[in-house]
């Protein structure tokens, strides 16, 4: 029995920046743990950013560098020496946090999910965030993991605990989410605003809700790097609606051959916003690769647009998956003009194009309601 997984964390988790001056340390100690157990430092602001790995001496450790901004950052604890992938998403021991140019200090007896964080104001204000909202995603996942693990095997094989926790997962999502439209509310003055509304958005914006919020939100805020992103995003949710013109996409291929979604006028096309690391988008590539078997001699194509950042990790995802369609990328990730000009918010995102040019469904056209809209486009 698989995990209760959550959706896209990175992907609905974005970036936001402000000025600093000075570098930033990080050090800790996590029991008395020595190699190979290793730790990794993943941090980025608006795309840029950095990484940073060490071996783990009596349980100390120690990062240095410098923070573009206000980063969003992950530590994540590999306690068996499989490397960073295995600690991210076998071994589980990570932790999820914004910070900037500071001092901080990780100490725990045995892992960082229990660990205590002093020295960081933005990591301290990133906890009050979480308190008031319920918590973050990864909490919420993690006692649901918890609430299934601590089921009898036979509860685990049943259909009705399952959706048990499935059920109380996604109200508490739900929770959240009103919560964090709440919490931009009330704190207009805060740096986590704005990341309430970016999280809360999700992939498809309801521009009616957040616009008015967003504009209340200290302009200080809307400036840094997360508030342009989100900006950019409202002004895309005004144009990327279905009846009109999808924005022209030009980009290269695998192979540095330039591609344009004009060229493919005459087709019905899906333009597919994913990502390597974004589990949810691989999960729908088996049903990708049906309808495209099923449609492609009809007039079907998919433009796959991809959001990584590391083209080797982004050729095996599309290799490993057995990926027949256009690919493309810049590499840019969320900094992609592309993927600003639709205003991507968390990957999947997918968009229906008529043989036209124009968008017939939008971000959320997928699994079913996809099969079933392509069925009706192509029944003659």
């Amino acid at each position: 029995m698989k995990k209760i997984k959550i959706l896209t964390f990175i992907s609905l988790l974005p970036l936001f920046a402000a000025a600093q001056s000075t570098g930033f340390t990080i050090s800790g100690k996590i029991g008395n743990l020595n190699k190979p157990v290793k730790i990794y430092l993943d941090y980025s602001d608006n795309g840029s950013g950095g990484t940073d790995s060490t071996v783990l001496v009596d349980g100390k450790f120690s990062f240095k560098g410098n923070s573009p901004g206000y980063s969003t950052a992950r530590i994540s604890l590999d306690h068996t020496g499989e490397g960073k992938q295995a600690s991210i998403f076998k071994g589980g021991d990570n932790i999820y946090f914004y910070f900037t140019n500071e001092h901080m200090n990780i100490v725990s007896n045995d892992s960082l999910i229990n660990a205590k964080v002093t020295g960081s104001k933005v990591y301290d204000d990133y906890a009050a965030y979480n308190k008031t909202i319920g918590g973050s995603i990864m909490e919420i996942d993690r006692i649901a993991n918890g609430r299934f693990s601590s089921g009898t095997p036979e509860q685990q094989k049943d259909t009705a605990f399952i959706k048990t926790i499935d059920k109380w997962f996604r109200a508490k999502i739900v929770d959240r989410t009103n919560k964090q439209i709440q919490f931009a509310k009330d704190n207009p003055h805060s740096f986590f605003a704005v990341v309430a509304l970016t999280e809360s958005a999700g992939s498809k914006l309801d521009v009616a809700q957040v616009e008015p919020i967003f504009n209340a939100i200290d302009e200080k805020w809307r400036t840094t790097g997360l508030g342009q992103q989100f900006a950019k995003r409202i002004k895309a949710a005004h144009t990327i609606v279905v009846g009109d013109m999808a924005p022209n996409i030009a980009l290269n291929d695998a192979e540095g051959k330039p591609v344009s979604l004009a060229s493919l006028k005459g087709k019905i096309v899906l333009i597919d916003f994913w990502a390597s690391w974004c589990e949810p988008c691989r999960a729908e590539g088996p049903n990708l690769k049906e309808q495209y078997k099923l449609y492609k001699d009809k007039g079907f194509e998919i433009l796959s647009v991809s959001l990584d950042t590391d083209k080797k990790n982004w050729l095996k995802a599309i290799a490993d998956d057995g990926l027949t369609w256009l690919q493309v990328s810049d590499l840019k990730g969320y900094r992609s003009d592309v993927v600003q000009s639709y205003g991507i918010g968390g990957v999947p995102s997918f968009f229906l194009i008529d043989r036209t040019g124009k968008i017939i469904a939008n971000a959320d056209i997928q699994g079913a309601p996809l099969n079933k809209r392509l069925a009706e486009l192509f029944k003659n």
